[in-house]
């Protein structure tokens, strides 16, 4: 089968063919990949930005397939230990012992993959299975998010998208559906401005030209800048949530933050989450924002990622 993999002390991608994996016990389940969306974490990954991993490495997380039992599914692919009390709460995405897909373990940049277990298959039902697989981390990391924010918010309090990317793009979506706050984003960039207007944002501008506070702020970058404008935007007894990669630090403590705010990370989703995202996508209308392409392209996915060249996600398709 095809592969696309990371090499030893090589950030370009290769294309190997390799053997179709086979699964060795009953709990592991061969799947034909579908569609495997294109994160900045897998740019992140490329860079070695998360330390010495397994090469080589066959990227992807975002994961849709095809097995005889279930049809198409979802593949959840935070994938924990098994044993820890984080996995014994299906928060296996923070289990300190993760093997996750792509990272750690083989992922979805294929035809096939191995899934080590079966608690991690979700039917997709009438879903798309191309145009839904960003759920899988990118839509599933901005529901995780949106639902801590949700006890801060309700009629009459504004909440605050830092970032209007893929992520960015799901949060206004979640949040316009599940709370009745006023949903506002904050992006230097004019045409996902208009993007998030289009699925929900009541404003969206550069967040130097944005006014707080607001009862909640979802940072979706947690650069520097952006951290500093969520701070700064930010209400007393607040929240601001970082949940991008960009490596941002702001100082915490008294006269650093509003009074009693809160501040805190949030990190992809939980069995639950997932189940529950995949009940709310086929019963409401999530956009999904998606650029196909052929697996074969996908260097050209991550050459355009790194260069912003992007509307919403990448989905890449064997």
């Amino acid at each position: 089968m095809l592969a696309v993999r990371l090499h030893e002390g090589d950030q370009a991608l290769h294309f190997d063919e390799i053997e179709i994996p086979v699964a060795k016990s009953d709990d592991e389940v061969v799947i034909k990949v579908s569609s495997c969306g294109v994160c900045f974490s897998d740019i992140h990954v490329a860079n070695g930005e998360f330390g010495e991993k397994p090469r080589p490495m066959t990227l992807g997380h975002e994961v849709t397939g095809w097995t005889e039992e279930h049809g198409n599914v979802f593949v959840y692919t935070p994938w924990g230990c098994g044993n820890c009390r984080f996995c014994a709460a299906g928060t296996e995405m923070i289990c300190p012992d993760s093997h996750e897909a792509g990272l750690f373990d083989q992922g979805g940049y294929a035809e096939y993959m191995l899934v080590p277990h079966r608690r991690y298959i979700f039917p997709l039902g009438d879903l798309d299975p191309i145009d839904s697989a960003p759920l899988g981390c990118g839509g599933l990391t901005a529901f995780r998010a949106v639902r801590h924010a949700l006890p801060f918010l309700g009629k009459g309090k504004r909440v605050l998208v830092l970032g209007a990317g893929g992520l960015g793009q799901y949060a206004v979506q979640y949040l316009s559906l599940l709370s009745d706050a006023e949903v506002h984003v904050g992006d230097p960039d004019p045409a996902k401005c208009a993007t998030a207007k289009e699925l929900g944002a009541t404003e969206a501008a550069n967040p130097a030209d944005l006014e707080g506070p607001y009862a909640a702020v979802l940072d979706f970058v947690a650069a520097q800048q952006s951290l500093e404008d969520g701070a700064r935007l930010l209400d007393r007894t607040g929240l601001l949530i970082a949940i991008g990669l960009h490596g941002g630090r702001i100082p915490f403590g008294f006269g650093a933050v509003p009074m009693e705010s809160r501040l805190m990370t949030s990190v992809w989703g939980s069995l639950a989450d997932f189940g529950d995202l995949i009940a709310l996508a086929q019963k409401e209308p999530i956009r999904h924002v998606v650029e196909r392409l052929p697996l074969s392209q996908a260097q050209v996915a991550h050459d355009r990622l790194r260069a912003g060249d992007v509307k919403g996600r990448f989905v890449l398709v064997p």
